[in-house]
């Protein structure tokens, strides 16, 4: 069982920069895939970033070059730094854990509760 913990989310201007964090409970968090995804409002959920470790990430194409995902296996730890927001990165986010399978589609094992992040214009 893994519990993940959203934080960092809020009201920025575009432009702006935010870093999110995700904490994970559990045993063998360095195992998991970890991902990030999004939801904003009428849209569906859809995938933003993932790693395995630093050599093995993803992005989605729309925040590919400002968004950066990372890890610090020691403290158990997710991280997705967003630069240059824009309006429509507006959303709630999500972070979700897998031991495996694609890491864009959304039958992740553990999901958080998500945080808001709001860009205003």
């Amino acid at each position: 069982q893994v519990q993940l913990v959203e934080s960092g989310g809020g009201l920025v201007q575009a432009g702006g920069s935010l870093r999110l964090s995700c904490a994970a409970a559990g045993r063998t968090f360095s195992s998991y895939i970890m991902g990030w995804f999004r939801q904003a409002p009428g849209k569906e959920r859809e995938f933003v970033s993932a790693m395995r470790s630093a050599a093995t990430t993803s992005y989605a194409d729309s925040v590919k070059g400002r968004f950066t995902i990372s890890r610090d296996n020691a403290k158990n730890t997710v991280y997705l730094q967003m630069n240059s927001l824009k309006f429509e990165d507006t959303a709630v986010y999500y972070c979700a854990a897998r031991r495996s399978g694609r890491w864009e589609s959304l039958d992740y094992d553990y999901w958080g509760q998500g945080t808001q992040v709001t860009v205003s214009s």
